[in-house]
């Protein structure tokens, strides 16, 4: 999701073949946020602040679920692409914009059609390699605001590390620790993704707490990424996870290992998948992939969507929006080499614009975001400005 480029530093020059890529811009594989956007709808009915806590959780482990299995790498957006997407059945539009190249940084922003929710935030991905895997850091805040309760909840993504770069089968993992943010009523939700270990016993989990201001907890959510998220009381959840302990502990004084090396091959998750502990709430469960999903890059149903164009559509979008990029179009329609010439193509058009306006000192407009502080925690954030949804669109820049 976050791997906008594979580029090891000093080879940065080097353009990544186009099949490592799947047909999509990093703008597009950004929308898949909104998959699961019943959740925010869900919140906003809700009267009780725990349990809008416990959807907006809900959302936002489900908004990092696509990721599992997409070893593609998306296209890297142009300076000034842009990509929208309207579902009138899931509730909601959404723009986004690549509003910087060096740092490469995707400015979104998403509304519920009945006015009942905003969600925006920006991407920067910082990468780090360590030899066999590539680990990618998304930096940026996500915001999403429940207009109807007046309430902002603030977070950020966890770290999405994808191994075997080199050699192997290449898999994925998530880990890190997720805060959100009520700031209106103090309360938190700490969600904690688990790095996998080396038998792979936590690959995919995802566990944590819902608390007050004064930090008192007020109930314990546990599941996968993968999967699902269940909400139970935190007593409940601590008596399992302390008799779970003690079960492990048994198992491993009968076999001592050290656990310092990273797995080669992906472990395989448990056979039970997530224990449900008696007691517990389903908050969300995904949607299982359609059944050609191996072949189409491990898809979902709602990837495989985002880069529908019909006549009436191409009569209304900017000619910025990935849509019309004729790299991805040529990818999509099987015409490899064709995209690879247009891939090539696009980015010398991309370096020969940047040399012009350095030589005219001239800088780089964003069109639909500009920066700003955040409204909630007051940190630097690209913020929508307005206006695109009235169609009315002149001087764009030509990037394609």
């Amino acid at each position: 999701f976050f791997l906008s480029e594979y580029k090891i530093p000093e080879l940065s020059k080097i353009t990544m073949p186009v099949i490592f890529n799947e047909p999509l811009s990093f703008l597009q594989r950004l929308t898949e946020y909104m998959e699961h956007t019943y959740l925010i709808h869900k919140a906003s009915s809700l009267s009780s602040t725990t349990e809008r806590m416990q959807c907006v959780a809900a959302f936002a482990v489900s908004a990092v679920a696509s990721q599992w299995e997409r070893t593609g790498k998306p296209f890297n957006p142009l300076l000034g692409e842009t990509y929208e997407l309207i579902r009138d059945d899931l509730g909601f539009r959404l723009l986004s914009e690549q509003v910087s190249h060096h740092p490469p940084i995707s400015a979104f922003y998403a509304e519920g059609l009945n006015n009942d929710f905003v969600f925006h935030g920006s991407i920067y991905p910082k990468l780090r390699f360590w030899g066999k895997s590539v680990e990618a850091e998304p930096k940026g805040t996500m915001t999403l605001e429940l207009l109807e309760h007046n309430e902002a909840y603030t977070w950020t993504n966890p770290t999405c590390c994808v191994h075997n770069i080199i050699v192997g089968k290449l898999w994925i993992e998530q880990y890190g620790n997720v805060e959100i943010t009520n700031h209106k009523t103090g309360e938190k939700c700490v969600l904690n993704f688990k790095p996998c270990g080396l038998f792979g016993k936590e690959l995919h989990k995802v566990e944590g707490y819902i608390q007050d201001k004064s930090k008192k907890k007020l109930c314990a959510l546990y599941g996968k990424w993968t999967e699902c998220l269940y909400s139970v009381d935190p007593a409940t959840f601590e008596a399992y996870k302390k008799n779970d302990k003690k079960n492990a502990e048994e198992k491993k004084s009968s076999k001592q290992v050290s656990n310092t090396e990273e797995p080669d091959e992906m472990p395989l998750p448990d056979s039970e998948s997530v224990y449900v502990i008696p007691g517990s709430i389903l908050l969300w469960k995904i949607t299982p992939r359609p059944p050609n999903s191996a072949q189409m890059y491990n898809f979902t149903t709602f990837a495989m969507a985002l880069n529908e164009l019909d006549k009436e559509m191409e009569s209304v979008i900017p000619k910025t929006d990935c849509r019309l990029r004729p790299d991805i179009r040529a990818m999509e329609n099987g015409e490899i080499d064709l995209a690879s010439e247009e891939k090539k193509r696009l980015e010398e058009k991309q370096r020969t614009a940047r040399k012009n306006r350095s030589k005219s000192e001239e800088d780089w407009k964003t069109r639909w975001f500009h920066q700003g502080p955040n409204p909630h925690t007051g940190t630097q954030d690209w913020l929508y400005s307005g206006n695109y949804w009235d169609r009315n669109y002149f001087n764009l820049p030509d990037i394609y």
